[in-house]
């Protein structure tokens, strides 16, 4: 333990600012992966084992793009598309056919779309380690906050994060087709009587929760380094997040990635060795004292 550095860093402002923006960055990644979790669990009742891949394949997707391209922008969209309809693919032809079944049965189909894809990532785009590299429109001095510096990707990737999730929020609570969704969650059988595509309805949830993890991987393509396999630790931190925030609640996905985010970024100061059992025990802590996640419903 490194208590004393850890003190240093809280009390001293530019240390403090550093890792509060380093901390916000992994929490909003974490947000966006972790929101599409939730939305699938919450409308479809699936929890999706294979989640993390579609976050791979949108830094894969956008690091191709910009390459081609060069265009930071264009490599974004492709990211997040390219994620959501291979999405909707896995969803119609895979995961449809277990909806109901044993988890164990989900686990498999999903464990093996890990396996699939990692592998095919391979053979695409090698084994080798791949860096996109910050975008020219981002290669500018970092912006200098209370003595500290933070970068301006940081402050975009920030915005971004908080307007997907804020668009996501009121397209669920405040349009026609969030409150067929909501209803969807609660009475499929209700739904398609009324004469909706339920499918139809299934597969954009399932698509729209990988389009926000495609986005999150294209958005840490430049900051992060691309490797197969890359989406199984997220993964995990995404169900740490989802878990402490509650299952299907998107602001509970925000203030459980937050908490996260900082954990990780004060935690590898303080405990460099301990930092992932912090996140544990804070997921634990939870579970003892509110089962159902910190803005989790209820249920009888």
């Amino acid at each position: 333990m490194n208590l004393d550095v850890l003190a240093g860093c809280v009390t001293t402002a530019s240390c403090f600012v550093t890792q509060v923006s380093t901390g916000l960055i992994v929490g909003m990644l974490l947000f966006l992966v972790a929101s599409g979790l939730s939305l699938i669990f919450g409308v479809l009742g699936v929890v999706n084992f294979a989640h993390g891949v579609f976050y791979m394949l949108g830094a894969y997707f956008a690091f191709a793009a910009y390459e081609v391209t060069g265009s930071f922008i264009l490599a974004l969209l492709a990211g997040a598309a390219g994620a959501g309809l291979l999405g909707i693919v896995f969803e119609r032809f895979f995961m449809s056919r277990v909806y109901g079944r044993d988890l164990l049965m989900q686990l498999l189909v999903c464990y093996a779309a890990i396996l699939i894809c990692d592998d095919l990532v391979k053979i695409v785009f090698g084994a080798d380690y791949k860096l996109m590299g910050m975008p020219e429109s981002f290669a500018a001095a970092p912006v200098e906050v209370m003595g500290g510096f933070i970068p301006g990707y940081y402050i975009f990737m920030l915005a971004m994060a908080l307007g997907i999730g804020a668009v996501l929020w009121l397209g669920i609570n405040r349009t026609r087709l969030g409150k067929i969704i909501r209803a969807l969650a609660i009475n499929p059988q209700m739904v398609g009587a009324l004469g909706i595509n339920t499918r139809l309805l299934y597969a954009a949830v399932f698509g729209m929760g990988c389009v926000l993890a495609g986005t999150a991987g294209a958005l840490a393509a430049p900051v992060r380094t691309l490797t197969p396999g890359m989406g199984l630790s997220v993964l995990i931190e995404s169900f740490i997040v989802t878990v402490i925030g509650g299952m299907g609640s998107i602001p509970g996905a925000l203030v459980a990635a937050v908490l996260i985010g900082l954990t990780r970024a004060f935690g590898a100061i303080g405990f460099p060795l301990f930092t992932d059992g912090l996140m544990f025990a804070l997921m634990g802590l939870v579970l003892i004292l509110r089962p159902s996640g910190l803005l989790g419903t209820r249920t009888a």
